[in-house]
């Protein structure tokens, strides 16, 4: 039996995550034993009073006195599931665009020796509900400069539903870790994949959300390209053994 911790950061999502924890306490996995996190930012709309008043057994909350931005949100989710010796922790969004009902998938992959599963929309099976053409194809742009910077073979980078081992967690340095938007996401595949770790994808149904507001921003993506590009030029500095 497995222990599993999912861990969802939130920042004024009172209106959808109740039914995204119910969702996910409503699952049934064979040998996983399953608990839910909830990293809340001090959110003004009354998020964390909502989880507290769940009042699930299974169902913890960690609340931060102010919003600081995604990664150091898993970070803190992250320390708190090493610190009682998860054997797996879950990233997953707080706004339903993760389908709780695929957390099976992620899981079974790891069951088969994975130490790092993605849940990619980009792969054959993977699809995105309620997204433009050209969201589509920045989204897709964006994981291929990646890959040809980085050299590896993800096709979703980016992705945020993903499930990692505690070894590969423990592995992956998250004190030097200082990045935070969706460039975070990024950074601990890359840090993953430098350390030669099993990483797999699987494919997910990415829903855009249908409540609350986006946390999207013009900074995160210029955040994204400047890590991709510096990381990129330090991986071919290094394969021509020249001074950094």
């Amino acid at each position: 039996m497995s222990s599993v911790l999912v861990v969802i950061p939130t920042y004024n999502e009172a209106a959808s995550i109740e039914g995204v924890i119910r969702r996910v306490l409503a699952l049934a996995i064979p040998n996983e034993e399953i608990e839910v996190l909830v990293v809340d930012d001090g959110s003004p709309d009354g998020t964390g009073e909502i989880v507290t008043a769940l009042a699930e057994p299974r169902v913890h909350l960690l609340v931060r006195p102010a919003k600081a931005g995604l990664g150091r949100a898993y970070l803190a989710g992250f320390a708190w599931a090493l610190a009682r010796e998860f054997d797996v922790i879950v990233e997953m969004d707080g706004d339903g665009s993760h389908l709780p009902e695929q957390l099976e998938r992620l899981l079974s992959a790891m069951a088969s020796g994975a130490d790092l599963v993605i849940g990619s929309r980009w792969i054959p099976g993977g699809k995105v509900d309620n997204w433009s053409l050209i969201r589509q194809g920045l989204s897709r742009a964006g994981n291929g400069y990646a890959r040809m910077a980085l050299g590896f073979g993800l096709h979703d980078a980016t992705a945020g539903y993903r499930a990692f081992t505690r070894k590969a967690l423990e592995r992956l340095d998250l004190e030097n870790v200082d990045s935070n938007g969706y460039c975070f996401q990024i950074d601990l595949a890359w840090r993953a994949a430098q350390r030669n770790l099993k990483i797999v994808e699987v494919p997910i149904t990415f829903v855009e959300r249908t409540s609350g507001v986006s946390k999207m921003s013009k900074g995160i993506v210029l955040e994204a390209i400047w890590q991709i590009t510096k990381w990129g030029l330090n991986r071919i500095r290094a394969s021509r053994r020249l001074p950094a």
